[in-house]
């Protein structure tokens, strides 16, 4: 049996809205280089988020499938991924229970746990894998399947 995750359990925990980080957002969408957004907001996923999809978007288009940008895609993805469990849980999240998609502040952490995944997969570490799947889904089912994973 699997355990209820829905939006719709009463019984379950309230789903977790992360607060906007307005400066690193706004400087992103102003295509401020991610690397100086790290930098000046470390604690926002969305830029390591950011940081480890254009890592993964270059190693992917090299030779030779395990190489120095796929490796950067995991550590810039693990920094977002831990940066958001921080701000996570700060916010009332006890490591379960929803983190809907739909609201754009969770996207940064989301993102990241995505790309971790991706890039666990490339290097070959099939239980992190499995991890970063099975948070998305507990987080919101949807979530994997807007970042185009299966």
């Amino acid at each position: 049996m699997k355990p209820m995750t829905s939006f719709g359990d009463l019984l379950g925990p309230q789903p977790v809205l992360l607060p906007e980080i307005s400066d690193a957002e706004e400087a992103l969408l102003d295509k401020t280089d991610p690397v100086r957004v790290a930098a000046d907001h470390p604690s926002a996923s969305i830029a390591w988020a950011y940081l480890a999809e254009a890592a993964l978007t270059r190693g992917e288009a090299q030779d030779e499938p395990i190489n120095h940008d796929i490796v950067a895609a995991y550590a810039f993805a693990r920094t977002g991924y831990h940066r958001g469990l921080d701000l996570l849980r700060r916010n009332g999240w006890k490591g379960f229970g929803p983190v809907p998609w739909s609201h754009e502040p969770n996207q940064g952490f989301l993102r990241s746990v995505g790309a971790l995944a991706r890039a666990a997969k490339v290097i070959g570490e099939t239980e992190e894998y499995a991890r970063c799947l099975d948070l998305l889904e507990d987080c919101d089912p949807r979530a994997a399947a807007e970042l185009g994973l299966d």
